[in-house]
């Protein structure tokens, strides 16, 4: 993983409920610290603090957080954002032990030949599909990457592909068995990929109007039992 350490100095936080709306507008993002199970700890941060943390971080790199008079090794759980400005509102920390293995979520990219910027298939105009941007590891807190790779040059013809169990898992780091023969990325062309879609379409102009009406109503139902998010605690 990076190296660098990441910290962030949280103020304790009496504000709750919807009276967070205040701290928001103040250019402050509330924030919680679940600590084992302990009583969670509300926080708050300036806006930019918090946000570059969260920048740097994501859901992998361990934070040192100093809250009041406690220090906390943390992995961000979660990070809500407005949608329309896509403004950081709430962030959720889970404290961690560092000796005891953790599960994050890292990302996965590709790794280039030197001196190029795509696969051997992208150069010959293929198209590469993405199947999985990131995955669930299990790690203690130091040696989480901050990135898995996978190799692009065996991206080269249509139909090569690179699953789970190709991936530079570093030594210490566990992935689910059940995981390993999940597509990463796939080589296809431009025809299969528009026929593909096309297909995709057709099937969805097909589905009966009682159908959808179903459909729609199960998902207005579900949201009507939706409960309230975590960032107006």
């Amino acid at each position: 993983m990076s190296e660098d350490t990441l910290s962030l100095e949280l103020n304790l936080r009496e504000v709750t409920g919807k009276k967070v709306k205040t701290l928001r507008a103040n250019g402050t993002v509330p924030a919680v610290i679940h600590d084992h199970g302990k009583p969670s700890i509300n926080v708050e941060a300036p806006y930019l603090a918090i946000y570059r943390t969260y920048l740097h971080a994501g859901k992998h790199h361990p934070v040192q957080l100093t809250a009041g008079d406690k220090k906390f090794t943390a992995l961000i759980k979660s990070a809500t954002f407005e949608p329309k400005k896509n403004m950081l509102t709430h962030v959720v920390f889970n404290a961690v032990n560092r000796n005891q293995k953790v599960e994050a979520e890292v990302p996965i990219h590709p790794r280039y030949a030197e001196g190029e910027e795509a696969s051997p298939a992208e150069l010959k105009s293929l198209i590469v599909l993405d199947q999985l941007a990131s995955i669930e590891v299990r790690a203690i807190p130091d040696k989480i990457p901050d990135v898995l790779y996978y190799d692009a040059q065996k991206l080269v013809e249509d139909g090569d592909s690179v699953a789970v169990r190709d991936l530079e898992i570093p030594e210490g780091v566990e992935i689910e068995e059940e995981m390993l023969d999940h597509p990463v990325a796939t080589v296809t062309t431009t025809a299969a990929l528009e026929a593909a879609n096309a297909a995709i379409a057709g099937e969805e102009e097909e589905k009966p109007a009682a159908e959808t009406a179903e459909g729609e109503s199960t998902e207005a139902a579900a949201e009507s039992t939706e409960t309230k998010p975590e960032e107006e605690k």
